[in-house]
Order: structure tokens, then C-alpha cells, then sequence
């Protein structure tokens, strides 16, 4: 099925070449009327990057206090996150729908309360090596509209949390994997 172009596209970090890529959560949701893009540079080698994407099936790396009922996200690497499988539980609300390998991770919804308000979406985590050593660290969203009164309120409260909490859990994951490969290399 053809994409349709969504609604409201909303970017932030993103370069024009990022934002006319096609990803996996394109493909997944591709009639969802929202598309939002954030990206960060990250000093650090790609899969450091993604070993740290993969850690998002432990805890959501934001603003703990509100998404992770108080709880400090885990600053350690957890091994058995990077053991990844397709139907995986992610953040509590989401399922793992794709990955691969060192390169990205696409989750969806878990069908819930949370999707009955706001409408399904899909996130697509990509990891971009750069001729710097450093990365990209890209995440495309795709979402529905929820159901009932007030959907435009809606999309666009949704909107604008997203890119408050999505800017704080990227710039997090880059810093956990900049802290983890000076490790590295201090080690060797």
C-alpha cells in the first residue's frame, strides 16, 4: 500500500537528505496521518549507539519521573537487552515489530489504553555511521489520530510531548554511548 503523506510532519535535528528517507515504521503504518522525525549526532561508534537503542527494552530513557514511574533508567549496559526478538516487550507500551541487526529497531504499540486515547503509532530507531568514527542516531514516528472529540487537541498535545520526550531520551542514549566507548577505548 502506498504511503499516504501525512497530516502533520513535524522535525527536529533532522537534515532534509534524513527526512526523505523511507523507514521501517513508514512501511509498517504507512496511512498514519502523523510523522514526526528527531535525530542527534553521537560521538561514538555505531554499535555502541545501538547497544544502547537495544537497552530501550529495559526502561524509556527520558524523563523517568513521568515514563518510567520514578525509577532511574538503568546506566549500566543490561546484556540480555541486546538479545532482541520480534514480539518483545519495549518500553512497557510497545512491541518489538523489526530489527536489524546494528543498524535499527522498529517497535509499535502494544494494543492498550494508551492506543484507545491517542491511536497507535510506530517508532524507527536507526543507527547512521558517519566518515567521522561518530553516528546519527535517527527516530521516525508514525502515528494514528485517537478516537472520539478533540482528535486535533490531541495530535497535537501528542505532538509536542513526543518531541520533549524523544529530544531527552536521544540526546540520553548518545550520552550513555559516548561514556561507554571512552570506556572502551580507555580499557584497551
Amino acid at each position: 500500500m502506498p504511503a499516504m503523506e501525512p497530516k502533520v510532519i513535524h522535525r527536529w535535528g533532522v537534515t532534509p537528505g534524513e527526512e526523505a528517507q523511507t523507514y521501517r515504521s513508514d512501511e509498517v503504518m504507512p496511512e498514519a496521518p502523523s510523522r514526526w522525525l528527531h535525530a542527534v549526532s553521537v560521538q561514538a561508534p555505531a554499535a555502541a549507539v545501538f547497544q544502547r537503542v537495544c537497552q530501550l527494552r529495559a526502561a524509556p530513557y527520558s524523563y523517568d519521573w513521568i515514563d518510567n514511574r520514578g525509577r532511574r533508567s538503568p546506566r549500566e549496559v543490561l546484556p540480555w537487552c541486546a538479545e532482541l526478538a520480534a514480539g518483545q516487550e519495549i518500553m512497557t507500551i510497545f512491541t518489538l515489530e523489526s530489527f536489524v541487526l546494528d543498524v535499527e529497531v522498529t517497535m509499535r504499540t502494544t494494543p492498550c489504553r494508551y492506543e484507545t486515547l491517542f491511536g497507535a503509532c510506530t517508532i524507527t530507531y536507526r543507527v547512521v555511521p558517519q566518515d567521522s568514527g561518530g553516528c546519527r542516531l535517527i527516530s521516525v514516528v508514525r502515528a494514528e489520530d485517537g478516537r472520539g472529540p478533540a482528535v486535533g487537541l490531541r495530535r497535537w498535545l501528542m505532538c509536542w510531548c513526543d518531541t520533549v520526550m524523544m529530544r531527552k531520551q536521544l540526546r540520553t542514549l548518545a550520552a550513555l554511548a559516548r561514556k561507554d566507548a571512552h570506556a572502551a577505548e580507555a580499557a584497551s
